[in-house]
C-alpha cells in the first residue's frame, strides 16, 4: 500500500508535570540545554492536504503558536488524562478561522471526557466562541482523516485502554505498560516508531526506559523515538550517549520526515 509522504513535528515530549517541573531544583530542571525543556506530550501531522494533532494537553495553545500552525484538520485523543486533553478548548481559534468544526477521533472512554469537561461545546444553549467539534467515536478498525490514513492500536497504561496510532509506516504509542501480542503486529513492519519511556525506575503505568528499548528490539524497528520523559530519567545528552544505534530521545520540536 502507498502511503502518502508525512512529517511529524514533536510539540512536546515531556510528561504530565512537564520539564523543568514546578518547584523542582534537579540538574535537570535546570538545564540550558533546549532539549531538556519538555512540553506536555503531543504530535503534528502533516501531508500536502492534511494536517492533524494527537493530544491537546495543557501547552496546546503555545504550541499552535510556536509552530505558526495556521490550519487545523482533526485531532485524534489517545486518552483522557488531562495532560493530553486540557487544551481543547483553544480548538476555537481555528473554528474561527476556518469557519468550520473540527473532527474529533475518541473512543468511547474519552469521548465521555471531553463531553464532560466541555459541556459547554455540546450544550443546547449555544454561546458565541465556544469550540465546534464534530465527535467520531473510533475503536479498533482503520479510519482515514483525508488523505491519511491511520490504524488504532490498543496499548494499556496500567488497566486504562490507551490508543496508540499507525500513520503509514510511522507508529505513536504513549502512556503504555503493557502491549497485547495481537497489537504488537500492528506495530511491524513499521519504519519509525515512538513510544513513551519515563524513567529508569520500574513504573506502575508507563515504560521504563530499559523496558522501552526491550520493546523497540522485539519489534524489530529500525528507528525509534522515545517521548513522555520526566526529569527523573536525566539530561538528554547524558541519555543518548547510552541508547542503542537506532534508536534516540525525541524532543520538543524535532521534526520526522516520513517520505
Amino acid at each position: 500500500m502507498k502511503y502518502p509522504s508525512l512529517q511529524i513535528r514533536f510539540l512536546g515530549t515531556g510528561t504530565s508535570s512537564g520539564v523543568p517541573m514546578i518547584g523542582c531544583g534537579c540538574q535537570v530542571c535546570h538545564s540550558t540545554d533546549p532539549r531538556d525543556t519538555r512540553l506536555r506530550s503531543s504530535i503534528l501531522v502533516s501531508s500536502d492536504t492534511t494536517t492533524l494533532v494527537v493530544d491537546t494537553g495543557p501547552d496546546f495553545r503555545y504550541q499552535m503558536l510556536r509552530e505558526n500552525v495556521k490550519s487545523l484538520d482533526a485531532v485524534l485523543f489517545t486518552h483522557p488524562h488531562k495532560d493530553h486533553l486540557a487544551g481543547l478548548d483553544d480548538i476555537r481559534a481555528f473554528n474561527y478561522i476556518q469557519q468550520r468544526p473540527i473532527d474529533v477521533y475518541a473512543d468511547a472512554l474519552t469521548e465521555e471526557a471531553v463531553r464532560r469537561d466541555f459541556y459547554y461545546a455540546f450544550s443546547d444553549t449555544r454561546y458565541p466562541g465556544i469550540p465546534e467539534l464534530n465527535m467520531h467515536p473510533i475503536s479498533l478498525e482503520d479510519f482515514v482523516v483525508g488523505d491519511i490514513p491511520v490504524t488504532p492500536i490498543l496499548v494499556w497504561h496500567l488497566k486504562m485502554p490507551v490508543m496508540g496510532f499507525r500513520f503509514g509506516n510511522f507508529t505513536y504509542i504513549t502512556d503504555a505498560n503493557r502491549i497485547d501480542p495481537s497489537e504488537k503486529e500492528k506495530i511491524k513492519g513499521s519504519e519509525v516508531m515512538v513510544v513513551n519511556a519515563l524513567r529508569r525506575e520500574k513504573h506502575i503505568s508507563h515504560f521504563t526506559l530499559q523496558e522501552a528499548i526491550d520493546l523497540v528490539k522485539e519489534l524489530g524497528v529500525p528507528k525509534a523515538y522515545f517521548t513522555h520523559i520526566s526529569h527523573q530519567l536525566g539530561k538528554h545528552e547524558d541519555i543518548r550517549k547510552e541508547l542503542p544505534e537506532g534508536i534516540e530521545l525525541a524532543y520538543d520540536r524535532l521534526v520526522i520526515n516520513m517520505p
